[in-house]
């Protein structure tokens, strides 16, 4: 049977700093099972052949050659032409990483010519003096960037953005008339530069398939005036699209118009439905190995003889032989988390991206700077209870782990590949537990990389478990304080408390992790008052210093969420838009018993700008809003006294694994008059350090940590060291003495 070759697209725009890894998931799973596929980020692609000598000149040239309206800051732009021509390749390489001594010239002097997003860069100055020189110039770099993607949405690309490409037109689109009629108009300048970029690769390829991932609003467009193309110039070459956008938009799509461009369209994971397509049209490739199919003109399954071709296809939406939309499901497995394979990088132009610093917000930055192996600990969600939240959803709702030492192997196998030890695990919420695991594994193979994701605040991350995570490489988590109120927090099932989240962000925090809360207002029934408490209660968290990052977003309805199924059960209700042939998911609502909401947002996000910054803590939450707000019914010490409560004593914990980060003690007994002591001698990375401790203790406490530095799967529970503690002391007494304290501040665990 002949095997087609797959083509994976990246189409514009997503990240500047780092693949989005779809593609690099189904070519992981696809190589596995001996297919060649070739993936591509024509999205990074498009801006380096943009942002370029040659492409500026081309973007100015149709300017000066159009009849656009200029406003005074474009007309400053072009006035400074040849200083944007001489400075956009070095600044792209800077950004690369592959000139950083052009930093001095970016911070010094008048090297970068500046339009109105440096306007308030002086501003920055106290945010800068945090800052080394060349992270200052990353954020100049990314200004001027700025600036000229300001100056293509005002003239020959009104639809570009960094991250988003025509978005408006994917979002909220219940029918497919305003995207098809701007995919039928002629291509502007940044479309032909697409286009001729898809053209080259397809040309290199000579691809059999060609799948389109669209994880955001902002890539459909761009997916869809590629597909269009191939249309075009390679009609007998299926063209399949998935990810995130399908996911949630498009799970009842009725338009037959948009089988114009995509062939097949799948749901949630891709792996099971790309592998049920590939065989399908491996047999009409082999028509002597295969008759049950046959094979239309263009060596091209024709809509007559679909039915033969689709008896094993799995969650895929095509247009039939009548011309209308059908899905097609047969039963079939998923493919298993453990059985998805390795992302597989190769192809994708690793050196090439782009680190930028667009706000100085600690986490947004981790988002733009540096390049990051994208990975999941585990599928799906092991919580999903959240109201907000997408929960029906398969990406979310089918929750499966893979084993440690698996994940492991998978991290190895990148950073062998990329030579990148960054990872960003993208769960949902990662689960702390095979969160434990995983670390432990890593330490074990003493595995140097450094990653982040998202958590919930949940009370499993105690303070070892994050010293712990810590340890392994772990340098931020972001999780969901959401209304960071307790009514509501419980009404939208969160299942966590404001006391919680405080106790489990301190935990991070004095383990060295940054912290980022995701904060949201709007939520339905939320009072004025409670918007401002919620506030208090932000304002505390950064007072106390246990959170060092934040971001606000207003509560949104959505299809699949539990408030979008019961919206009576939430006190609101759905007022549109009314389901249509196209996308459908982001629902309009009437809260009739909460506040306006909408006023807050400028000031909300005001506060927490300031506070980020440790500016303006103490003065008075109506500080940040231009109208009258009630004072907050929050007494100012609540997150203080959370972080009061007593924590469980030791003696407590017997059924807990013990864990030593340091390394192997050398043991020496006294003698002569002071005889009857032990004293061990620990040699770490930033101290050496001495413990003296009954001589009958030294060897039993010498032989524990030998164990437990030389062996990560033993696993010696508390009670098992307490087992072995010599005959004539008291182990609970122990567990209160100085020197077992010492030992627990300098790295002995109990997970």
């Amino acid at each position: 049977m002949t095997s087609p070759k797959v083509l994976l697209i990246t189409p514009p725009l997503t990240q500047l700093n780092t693949p989005y890894p779809a593609t690099a998931y189904i070519k992981g799973f696809l190589g596995g099972r001996g297919y060649a596929v070739t993936q591509a980020d024509l999205g990074l692609e498009l801006v380096l052949k943009l942002f370029s000598r040659a492409g500026l000149t081309r973007v100015f040239a149709e300017i000066e050659a159009g009849d656009f309206a200029l406003s005074d800051n474009v007309r400053r732009m072009m006035r400074l032409k040849n200083s944007y021509l001489s400075t956009v390749e070095p600044v792209v390489r800077f950004l690369q990483n592959k000139d950083s001594t052009l930093s001095s010239r970016i911070c010094h002097s008048r090297y970068l010519p500046e339009a109105s997003r440096f306007d308030n860069v002086a501003d920055l100055e106290t945010a800068f003096g945090t800052m080394g020189l060349t992270d200052q110039a990353r954020h100049l770099a990314t200004l001027y960037l700025e600036d000229l993607g300001d100056l293509l949405k005002e003239t020959v690309g009104p639809q570009f953005g960094f991250s988003r490409y025509a978005e408006k037109l994917g979002m909220s689109a219940t029918t497919f008339d305003e995207l098809h009629a701007a995919l039928q108009t002629p291509p502007n300048l940044l479309d032909e530069l697409l286009l001729e970029l898809l053209d080259e690769l397809v040309t290199r390829v000579q691809p059999d398939v060609v799948g389109f991932t669209v994880p955001f609003p902002g890539n459909l467009y761009g997916a869809l005036r590629l597909a269009g193309r191939i249309k075009q110039t390679s009609p007998a070459t299926y063209t399949i699209m998935g990810g995130g956008y399908p996911n949630t938009e498009l799970r009842n799509i009725k338009e037959p118009r948009f089988f114009d461009y995509i062939d097949l369209l799948t749901l949630d994971d891709g792996e099971g439905p790309w592998l049920r397509l590939l065989q399908a049209i491996s047999c009409q490739l082999s028509v002597a190995s295969c008759q049950a199919v046959q094979i239309g003109q263009q060596n091209k399954l024709t809509t007559d003889n679909w039915q033969l071709a689709t008896d094993t296809f799995q969650r895929t939406f095509l247009r039939n032989a009548a011309g209308e939309v059908e899905y097609i499901n047969h039963p079939q497995p998923d493919i298993p988390h453990p059985e998805v394979g390795t992302p597989d990088y190769s192809d994708l132009p690793l050196t090439e991206y782009l680190s930028v610093i667009e706000v100085l917000n600690p986490m947004h930055r981790l988002w733009s700077d540096g390049r990051w192996n994208k990975l999941t600990v585990a599928h799906g969600c092991y919580w999903k209870r959240c109201s907000f939240c997408d929960v029906t959803l398969d990406y979310i709702g089918r929750y499966e782990t893979a084993p440690s030492a698996l994940l492991a192997d998978r991290i190895e196998q990148i950073v062998a590949q990329t030579g990148q030890t960054g990872f960003h695990f993208v769960d949902e919420a990662a689960p702390p537990l095979a969160l434990r695991d995983l670390a432990i594994e890593l330490l074990k193979r003493r595995t140097g990389i450094t990653w982040w994701g998202n958590i919930r605040f949940e009370k499993t991350f105690s303070p070892d478990l994050c010293r712990l995570l810590a340890a392994s490489g772990c340098i931020a988590v972001s999780g969901g304080l959401e209304v960071a109120s307790d009514r509501l927090l419980a009404l939208m099932e969160k299942g966590v408390t404001i006391a919680q989240v405080a106790r489990v962000t301190d935990g991070f925090t004095q383990a060295g992790v940054m912290v980022h809360a995701y904060l949201m207002y709007g939520f339905p029934t939320q009072t004025t008052q409670e918007t401002v408490d919620s506030l208090e209660i932000v304002r505390q968290l950064f007072e106390t210093g246990i959170i060092q990052s934040g971001y606000w977003h207003r509560f949104s309805m959505t299809a699949h969420s539990p408030v979008g199924k019961n919206p009576a059960k939430y006190q609101v209700a759905a007022v549109g838009p009314e389901p249509g042939p196209f996308a459908w998911n982001d629902l309009w609502h009437d809260d009739p018993t909460g506040t306006d909401h909408g006023q807050f947002g400028p000031g909300l996000a005001k506060a927490l700008y300031n506070y980020l910054h440790g500016v303006a803590l103490h003065e008075p939450l109506g500080f940040w809003f231009d109208f009258r707000v009630p004072k907050t019914t929050v007494p100012r010490n609540v997150v203080a006294q959370a972080l009061q409560e007593p924590t469980k004593p030791d003696f407590a914990k017997q059924n807990l694994r013990l864990f030593w980060l340091g390394n192997a003690p050398e043991l020496r007994l006294e003698t002569g008059k002071k005889s009857g002591r032990a004293v061990l001698t620990f040699y770490e990375q930033a101290e050496d350090f001495e413990l003296k401790v009954p001589a009958a203790v030294g060897p039993w406490l010498h032989d524990l940590l030998i164990r437990l530095s030389s062996d990560y799967d033993a696993k010696i529970l508390l009670k098992d060291a307490a087992r072995d503690f010599p005959t004539g002391a008291t182990f609970t007494q122990f567990l209160e003495s100085e020197a077992w304290l010492t030992l627990r501040e300098k790295g002995l665990l109990v997970l």
